[in-house]
């Protein structure tokens, strides 16, 4: 039981980590194409635009850094399976030859009224 409580903490960090990173990407211009795209390969946290650049991005969100930093969290194996949903989604979508790069976004809440948001563009390339 007291690991349901745990997850679901979890997920409610993730949630307003995500809620903060569409907000910060919606203030720099992006345009939010889709937000939690999964299919059989993977998930994608936020697809958005960038001028011409489709941007998938990756929410990484801590309460603090105590594990490290929330960017350490998006291992190989996890950008492998950011890289499959990105082409699936590119496929579905009929944009195989859109220009498309791969951000973290690392968010750690020491203060709520006052998160830290690190936006890394071009954090890592397809993996396959």
């Amino acid at each position: 039981m007291k690991d349901e409580g745990k997850q679901s903490d979890n997920l409610t960090v993730g949630a307003r980590g995500e809620e903060l990173a569409v907000a910060y990407l919606r203030n720099c211009r992006y345009a939010i194409l889709e937000r939690n795209f999964r299919c059989k390969g993977g998930e994608v946290d936020i697809v958005a635009r960038d001028g011409k650049m489709l941007v998938f991005v990756e929410v990484k969100t801590r309460r603090s850094d105590a594990y490290g930093v929330p960017q350490l969290a998006v291992t190989p194996f996890k950008q492998r399976q950011i890289s499959k949903a990105a082409l699936t989604w590119l496929a579905k979508q009929r944009l195989t030859e859109s220009p498309a790069r791969f951000d973290v976004i690392a968010i750690v809440l020491h203060d709520p009224a006052d998160p830290s948001i690190e936006h890394i563009r071009n954090a890592f390339d397809l993996a396959y």
